[in-house]
């Protein structure tokens, strides 16, 4: 049994070799692309200095609006990237893996079912967590570094997840659910279409109660909004201001770390009913 396990996380890498190595090169290009739109932003800003009147023929609304749309953009590139790990993780990771016999055969090698999913996932999980904290701290220093550059709330861009640890939280929660409905469908294309759907209205339902996740300010009459200030649409004057990004950040991983911990939790109950 020693000799086996070492093998079982070699036989993992080397099955999904090639979605590692394309993980890699998409947090590689989301890196570079960060570090590109920061640097030429410097540029621009020199252009700043003897501007006193923005709208004037001045260069600072445009180049703000070009900033703050490519942050968007990459944002937005995050977010498929955390689809394309829902859909992996139930098409190929799981559900290939039970509709072609390949999982059933480890488990006649000495190897259990839980064992077989705990590497199965713990892998993916370190590599999926080490690049979307890479991806988050480039991306945060590229939005605070040149903030006054950004014209677009900070909570309905793609910059929400992309700025901390909410990344490291959807791209785990993405396979969990990928894991968990690969088990229940055990079919490869089913599976990767039902994580995928359940990845996209995970993130939609986020964003639809964001705004409840910490107490909002009043903006009273005359009063105008911070910069940067967030205003939900439906809330009436309330608002939230730019220094509450990090407590609805927080809260918002949490919510989704939760989720993570459930689906993967309901993973394993799956599988344990499945090979009794």
């Amino acid at each position: 049994m020693s000799t086996l396990l070492p093998g079982l996380p070699r036989a993992v890498l080397r099955l999904h070799r090639p979605a590692l190595a394309l993980w890699t090169a998409f947090v590689l290009v989301t890196v570079g692309c960060l570090v590109l739109v920061a640097s030429a932003s410097d540029g621009a800003r020199s252009g700043l200095t003897d501007c006193t009147a923005p709208g004037d023929g001045c260069l600072a609304d445009p180049w703000a609006i070009d900033y703050g749309s490519l942050l968007g953009t990459v944002g937005g590139l995050t977010s498929l990237g955390v689809w394309a790990v829902a859909a992996w993780a139930g098409g190929a990771l799981i559900g290939r893996e039970l509709e072609s016999g390949t999982a059933r055969l480890a488990w006649t090698q000495g190897v259990s079912p839980r064992r077989w999913l705990a590497t199965g996932l713990a892998l993916p999980a370190l590599a999926l967590t080490t690049g979307s904290a890479a991806v988050a701290a480039v991306f945060q220093w590229a939005w605070s570094s040149h903030q006054d550059l950004t014209a677009d709330e900070w909570a309905t861009t793609g910059a929400f997840a992309a700025r901390g640890p909410a990344l490291a939280a959807y791209t785990l929660c993405a396979l969990a659910l990928g894991a968990l409905t690969g088990l229940l469908l055990r079919r490869q294309l089913p599976a990767l279409g039902a994580s995928l759907a359940l990845t996209v209205a995970l993130g939609q339902a986020m964003a639809a109660v964001r705004a409840r996740f910490w107490p909002t300010a009043t903006l009273h009459d005359g009063q105008h909004l911070s910069p940067h200030a967030w205003q939900p649409s439906g809330h009436g004057p309330a608002y939230h201001p730019a220094s509450h990004f990090w407590p609805i950040h927080l809260v918002e991983t949490g919510v989704v770390v939760t989720l993570a911990a459930l689906a993967t939790a309901a993973a394993f109950a799956v599988l344990r009913r499945r090979t009794a």
